[in-house]
């Protein structure tokens, strides 16, 4: 498979929140999105729409886990929200035991997964944040295994039936 990708553009953290809201509705447990954009993107916004996706219930304060590495919620199925950010090699990624999370009867989102590409599964779907400007962010979801694009080429019916622009 060559893989798809699918392009959006939201115009403030709702949007981002509701597109990734969209995409956890379409997850399931054994999924992993890799979640890729420099600080302030919107990866932390986006995450927190993949819980109220996945049934995490709307009050549950979803949070960056920056410091505790992995942050657990429960909703359908269980979510692991992970940040990459503070590990400094493939060492401390193994030695926190953060792949085993791949493996879990579950849903994974790593924010910063370009730090540890090849420690990712290759069913993974990648999520890449770019900021146009103060509110404006370009959103990229790609994937190369037939799970993720079957969740790519949903979304992106999804959208065509909202009228809104895919690319």
């Amino acid at each position: 498979m060559n893989g798809e990708c699918v392009t959006t553009t939201t115009g403030s953290a709702e949007e981002t929140i509701a597109l990734g809201r969209r995409v956890g509705r379409a997850l399931r447990s054994g999924d992993v999105v890799a979640l890729v954009g420099r600080l302030g993107s919107g990866k932390t916004w986006f995450a927190k729409g993949l819980a109220l996706g996945l049934g995490v219930p709307d009050g549950v304060v979803v949070t960056s886990p920056s410091f505790a590495l992995v942050n657990e919620y429960e909703g359908r199925v269980p979510f692991y929200h992970m940040d990459a950010y503070r590990l400094e090699s493939k060492d401390a990624f193994v030695a926190a035991g953060l792949e085993e999370f791949f493996y879990e009867d579950g849903v994974v989102a790593m924010e910063w997964a370009d730090l540890f590409p090849e420690m990712l599964p290759e069913h993974r779907i990648e999520v890449r944040l770019e900021v146009v400007d103060e509110t404006t962010r370009r959103i990229f979801l790609t994937g190369r295994s037939n799970r993720a694009a079957e969740i790519i080429r949903a979304l992106s019916m999804e959208e065509e039936g909202r009228s809104k622009e895919w690319r």
